[in-house]
């Protein structure tokens, strides 16, 4: 959300950052608009002033044993006027919230400009590429051969995008999520919590879901809307709230699972559990002071980061551009995995810094020590990282010629000891 006082003071830097977005400039509208809205505050008060000296003056003129009609008719006409100019003044004030809450964040000027995923740039590469003497099958594949995952029965019962997974490869999911929340809360510093997977319009507003990507989401019959991922509920934790600088930043996460339409990725991604309506993920969280949100993005990543390294997976990072970023993001870092079977990098997590965009909209504010008024927060959230997205990789990059899946070794006490699934 943008700060309008902001947009008149840097109308130029408005426009660029939605050029860089895809977007036409709009700050001559917005401008306009701004305008005609505070002009009609002005007259507001204005009528308000000439209502309240009039009034006073009823009184006056009754003790006086003046005629006081004229007068009273005159109040009496001031506040229709005010009426409907109060009407329309909150009409324009609900247009320019509409416009403002419908515009993406501006980009940073430090990443790449583009129209999509084209202009990413890669920032670094980690971790050995496995070479195989066979070749390597897709998790879906390695899944059926083991029996023990099943798309087919999923559809008969829920539709297309789901999955039954069966004995250890279930075990192995879990044991995925399970692992990366002892690691991000023993090792990384973040507090564990336990969030509400339903949410109410304005939680889904603050987080920037609502109101543009309403078809992503799912909605239950009494209208709450189902989290697509915990930043939605880990962030809106400090809705409305004023927070002490000395008690920043706050580092959170939660393992739930989260909840997808899929609207705009028909096509896409059908195979096996890559997309999916449902699935697991250990989200990242954090609320910071303006002057340390970037410094906490590049930390946010190698947390993320060092979950992949710990289970032994290739990946790369990967610097989102303008045309390619989520519309809250103001710099975004996407870790990509290698995945043998498709023969490609797949995304796997991505770590946003979204600035003050969603605080604004949630109203979440610091103080800090010694100043007069509060500052925005800034947010950040990051996958720490997709847990149905680490077991396809695992199950790719761990697989054998006879079907067989290694498990990567910090996942064994997870799994009773066991150390390779194999068919029964």
């Amino acid at each position: 959300m943008y700060d309008i006082k902001w947009i008149r003071e840097n109308p130029q830097e408005f426009d660029l950052g939605l050029e860089r977005r895809g977007l036409q400039p709009l700050s001559e509208q917005v401008l306009k608009m701004d305008k005609a809205y505070r002009s009609n505050q002005t007259a507001l008060q204005e009528m308000q002033s000439k209502r309240n000296t009039l009034s006073a003056t009823i009184g006056q003129v009754k003790k006086e044993g003046g005629d006081v009609d004229s007068i009273m008719r005159e109040v009496s006409e001031i506040k229709d006027k005010m009426a409907v100019l109060e009407e329309d003044t909150k009409k324009k004030g609900d247009e320019i919230f509409a416009l403002l809450s419908s515009l993406p964040n501006t980009p940073d000027a430090s990443i790449p400009t583009g129209p999509d995923e084209t202009a990413n740039v890669v920032v670094r590469q980690e971790g050995v590429i496995p070479t195989f003497s066979f070749t390597p099958k897709e998790h879906d594949e390695l899944g059926a051969d083991l029996g023990m995952m099943d798309v087919e029965q999923a559809a008969k019962i829920s539709g297309a995008r789901f999955t039954f997974l069966k004995g250890p490869l279930a075990r192995l999911e879990r044991a995925l999520g399970q692992f990366m929340l002892d690691t991000h809360t023993t090792e990384h510093g973040y507090t564990e919590m336990d969030v509400p997977l339903m949410v109410r319009d304005n939680a889904a507003f603050g987080t920037g879901q609502l109101p543009k990507f309403r078809e992503d989401l799912f909605q239950t019959t009494n209208g709450y809307w189902l989290i697509p991922t915990a930043e939605v509920s880990l962030t809106n934790s400090v809705a409305g709230k004023i927070l002490e600088e000395k008690d920043l930043p706050l580092r959170l996460t939660a393992l739930t699972p989260c909840f997808r339409s899929e609207a705009g990725s028909a096509g896409r991604d059908t195979k096996g559990m890559f997309r999916q309506h449902q699935f697991y993920k250990d989200e990242l969280v954090s609320i910071t002071t303006p002057e340390d949100s970037f410094n906490e993005l590049e930390r946010m990543t190698k947390c993320a980061e060092n979950i992949l390294q710990k289970l032994g997976l290739p990946y790369q990072v990967v610097c989102l551009s303008s045309g390619d970023m989520s519309f809250t993001s103001h710099k975004t870092y996407d870790l990509e995995v290698w995945l043998p079977g498709q023969n490609r990098y797949r995304e796997i997590s991505s770590c946003s810094n979204c600035g003050a965009f969603q605080a604004r909209r949630m109203d979440a504010r610091f103080r800090r020590p010694g100043e007069k008024g509060t500052q925005y927060v800034h947010t950040l959230n990051g996958s720490g990282v997709a847990v149905g997205r680490a077991l396809i990789a695992v199950m790719e990059n761990y697989q054998k010629e006879d079907g067989s899946i290694v498990i990567p070794e910090v996942l064994r006490p997870y799994m009773g000891g066991l150390s390779v699934i194999k068919k029964d």
